[in-house]
Formats: C-alpha cells, sequence, structure tokens
C-alpha cells in the first residue's frame, strides 16, 4: 500500500477538475491584529464595570434612603439669596431678634407638654442618645415652629432631612447647622454673627423665621415653600423626603386631648 497523504495536505477536487484547497473555502474575513484584539476586550470590560458600578450605586442610595442615613447629607439646605423689600426685611429681622421667654413651647398645658416630649423623645434617642439634651431641643423645636406658626412635626421633619439632627453639619454649598441655613442670612435679616448658625437656638430661630417667610410668599403652599428651603423649587424630591420622613417617623397626635373631646361632645 502506498503512503497516504496528512489530511491537512490533500486536495479536493471538483467536477471540474481543478483542485481546491480546504483553507479556501473559508469566508474571507478581514484579520484582526492583537492589538484590535485586546482593544475590543478592554472596552467589554469596561462596559461590564460601568454597569456594574451603576448599579451598586442603585443599591446603595435605594438602602440608604430607606435607612435615613443619608438624610441631611445630600439634600442639605441651599437656599437662594433674594434681594427683600424694606418692609419684609424689617418684619424678618424683628422676628430674628424677639427674645420673649420660653413658656413650655406654646403648650396647651404643662400634661400635654410632657406627653409630647416623652414621645418624640423616645423617637429620637437613636439620634441624640443623652436624655437632657434631647428634652432641651424639643422644647425648642416646639417653640420656634409653634411661634412662627409652623408644625413641629414639620420641623423634625426637615431637620431629619437637612442634617439628621447634626448640630454642626455644613453642606458642599456652606449651609449650616440643624436646619442648614444659608450664611448669608445672618447679614440679611440677622447680627451678621454667621457664628451664630451652630448655636442650637439661633438656627432654630433662623430656620423657622425663613420657612415661615418662604411658605407665606407661596400663599400656603408648603410643596413650593420645601422647594424654596431647599432650593430646588418645582422639583418634587426634596418635598417628598420630608413629607416621607414626617410620615414616616414624626406624625403625632395627643390621643389623651382627643379623649377628652370626645368625652365633651357626648355630654
Amino acid at each position: 500500500m502506498g503512503r497516504s497523504t496528512p489530511i491537512r495536505k490533500r486536495f479536493l477536487s471538483e467536477p471540474s477538475g481543478v483542485a481546491v484547497s480546504p483553507r479556501s473555502l473559508q469566508p474571507n474575513l478581514p484579520r484582526k491584529s492583537f492589538g484590535q484584539i485586546l482593544m475590543n476586550r478592554a472596552r467589554s470590560t469596561i462596559r461590564q464595570t460601568t454597569a456594574q458600578r451603576m448599579a451598586l450605586k442603585s443599591f446603595f442610595a435605594i438602602a440608604l434612603a430607606a435607612s435615613g442615613l443619608f438624610t441631611g447629607l445630600a439634600r442639605a439646605g441651599n437656599q437662594i439669596y433674594e434681594p427683600l423689600a424694606a418692609s419684609v426685611q424689617a418684619g424678618l429681622y424683628a422676628s430674628i431678634a424677639d427674645n420673649r421667654p420660653i413658656l413650655d413651647g406654646f403648650f396647651q398645658n404643662r400634661i400635654a407638654a410632657a406627653r409630647w416630649k416623652t414621645e418624640m423623645s423616645k423617637r429620637l434617642d437613636r439620634r441624640i442618645p443623652q436624655y437632657e439634651a434631647r428634652l432641651r431641643l424639643l422644647e425648642r423645636v416646639h417653640y420656634e415652629a409653634t411661634r412662627a406658626g409652623l408644625d413641629p412635626q414639620l420641623v423634625l421633619a426637615l431637620i431629619q432631612v437637612e442634617s439628621n439632627f447634626r448640630k454642626y453639619a455644613v453642606s458642599n454649598a456652606g449651609a449650616r447647622g440643624l436646619m442648614q441655613v444659608m450664611p448669608f442670612w445672618a447679614s440679611l435679616i440677622g447680627d451678621g454673627n454667621v457664628r451664630k448658625l451652630f448655636d442650637t437656638e439661633a438656627n432654630l430661630r433662623y430656620g423657622c423665621v425663613i420657612l415661615r417667610y418662604y411658605l407665606d410668599r407661596e400663599n400656603g403652599n408648603l410643596f413650593r415653600a420645601l422647594g424654596r428651603y431647599n432650593g430646588s423649587l418645582g422639583k418634587p424630591e426634596y418635598p417628598n423626603l420630608v413629607m416621607g420622613a414626617l410620615k414616616a417617623n414624626w406624625t403625632y397626635r395627643d390621643a389623651q386631648a382627643d379623649l377628652k373631646v370626645t368625652r365633651k361632645d357626648g355630654d
């Protein structure tokens, strides 16, 4: 028997008798250089890495929003400077300078004050561990909010979103303190002392007066007033955050007061 030709060297014969190599049967595709192959693989890896990063960012954003840990960080106050009419400026200045003594924060009576403080203190203990510090803050929040014609529960929700109850919080925009007040307000309606914005009483006074001003300016529209307070007028994210925090953590109803009203109506 004769020696057989290796398969790789065999030729196929077409009916015409023309010898054809198996390699010539493959499509005539342009060959990619080694550098092109490496570049394509690098691009594919970058696309996958970018997608993974975006997925992780979305996951952590949702997780942090659910836990409330990022409140006061990404949504810190950024009130926008606007010239005020002389009468408005004078009125706001008088509100800031008012030094009336605090008398149970405008509670109906001392029993109602004690019930509210006890309930709110329980909700705040995770953020402010010191009991006496919590009570002092709650008393001042209730006083300043009520004095400005605001719901104290709303102010607590706003503080949670703005600073998460961090007295010395400073935003990227420069807003300061519990209610994240922009420094220009100190000169516009105060005595010009920016350092006071880290003082609890002063910061709450400024914050509540400013929110009341925005609420009056928007004819009672809380959604738009909150937008102005955050410098994001017309956008829903910030007002929704504040109202969400209010609903989830700070809604309060005095059950004893409701009971008294019911008995009185029954009589």
